[in-house]
């Protein structure tokens, strides 16, 4: 069953014992509360914030993860899609909001450190979005604006003042950089290895002319500055929806831009994805764009294709423990 049926039925039994299928209030905070304390950072009118604050305060709903500890909650971390049906289904009874919208219910508190993300990984949530794409990676709210939020009032305007200083910032910063860099370490970094090994040696062989503008080697839902400033000179112009490679790249003499898909377990440029990217390609103006899916061995390519099949006609295949050369996809002409 589909996760927004089963959370459609999770409301319909709870109104069956009850006036509402959420309470009012979580760990002893209520959503005027959370509304409050928003106002003061001027995000209170945003109201899918002030919503998704409320759902990851939820201590009383069993995680949605089907891999985890029983004792586990919503509040220990959540998905995009989680939250999207929390907010949109369990508390208002309409649709799942757009995924697409996290941008404004939960970035504006992420970016304060407020609503941190994680993983779950071997049963337990990491910090950090430290494995990119990852259909795990989820997010909690910090424990000192869980401490502000549980704060009677007349203490929490102190707490929250306090954590909103620069100092105060400058050092959550840190301390998360420093908790990013110990969850990579509990991570397999073999595919964040084999997008390496794409730029440095195939893109160098076989790639002559392309820059890398993009490399998405962790928390896929960032894209930095940098990046921005990277596309600009390329004259990529990105959408809300436009899929994202694990390597993108753009030869400024042939105006090409080329797309990398390094796979341990999935991702592949399929035809689904390159029908995307060519199309963003063709709406940014630009002269051609290539593919190319890497793999660390021919034993996982082989187990993978074996299984699905899925590598896109006129895309390319390189192979890390192979890297001397790269195959074309091709089909058998049709009529055939």
């Amino acid at each position: 069953m589909a996760l927004h049926d089963q959370v459609a039925r999770m409301r319909a039994e709870r109104l069956q014992t009850a006036p509402q299928a959420v309470p009012s209030s979580f760990q002893g905070v209520t959503k005027e509360k959370v509304r409050q304390v928003l106002t003061r950072l001027h995000l209170g009118t945003n109201v899918d914030l002030v919503d998704g604050v409320y759902a990851l305060l939820d201590d009383q709903t069993n995680s949605w993860f089907s891999n985890v500890p029983p004792a586990t909650r919503f509040s220990h971390g959540a998905t995009t899609a989680h939250l999207a049906c929390h907010i949109g289904i369990l508390q208002r009874g309409g649709g799942k909001l757009d995924r697409e919208g996290r941008d404004y219910w939960i970035k504006p508190l992420r970016e304060l450190g407020g609503i941190e993300p994680v993983l779950l990984h071997e049963q337990r949530f990491i910090f950090g979005h430290v494995k990119a794409k990852s259909p795990n990676s989820s997010y909690r709210l910090s424990e000192e604006f869980k401490a502000i939020l549980r704060a009677p009032d007349g203490q929490w305007e102190g707490l929250l003042s306090a954590w909103t200083s620069l100092d105060a910032a400058r050092v959550r910063r840190e301390f998360q950089a420093s908790m990013v860099e110990a969850s990579r370490l509990l991570v397999d970094r073999g595919h964040s290895e084999l997008i390496q090994a794409s730029i440095s040696y195939y893109a160098a062989r076989f790639l002559p002319g392309y820059n890398v503008i993009y490399v998405d080697d962790g928390d896929g839902d960032r894209i930095t500055e940098e990046d921005r400033a990277n596309f600009a000179r390329a004259g990529v112009h990105l959408l809300l929806g436009d899929a994202m490679p694990d390597v993108l790249l753009h030869n400024p003499e042939l105006d090409w831009l080329w797309v990398i898909e390094a796979v341990t377990s999935d991702g592949e440029v399929d035809m689904h994805k390159m029908t995307q990217l060519i199309g963003m390609a063709n709406r940014c103006g630009k002269a051609g764009i290539g593919f190319t899916t890497t793999y660390r061995t021919w034993r996982e390519a082989g187990a993978r294709q074996a299984a699905h099949g899925n590598v896109a006609v006129d895309s390319y295949i390189w192979i890390q423990e192979d890297p001397a050369r790269h195959l074309l996809v091709e089909s058998f002409p049709t009529g055939l």
